[in-house]
């Protein structure tokens, strides 16, 4: 059985990380001036989200860009 793809592990953990605070993923979408059908995506690893995007999420998280890719 192979790993599932770095898209979705990468999703997992933005999910996993907005969880961690509580938040909704519409209001986790907002704080981060995306619509929550693409945070949706970025979750469920149908997107794959630019570094920009990702800079985004880091900072709606508020931890390092390395918090995101830890456990991965």
């Amino acid at each position: 059985m192979s790993l599932p793809s770095l898209r979705h592990r990468f999703g997992h953990r933005i999910r996993e990380l907005r969880l961690a605070t509580g938040m909704t993923q519409e209001a986790f979408a907002d704080r981060c001036g995306f619509a929550r059908t693409y945070m949706s995506r970025i979750e469920t690893g149908g997107a794959n989200p630019s570094l920009d995007a990702i800079k985004v999420l880091a900072d709606a998280l508020k931890v390092d860009l390395s918090i995101l890719f830890t456990d991965i």
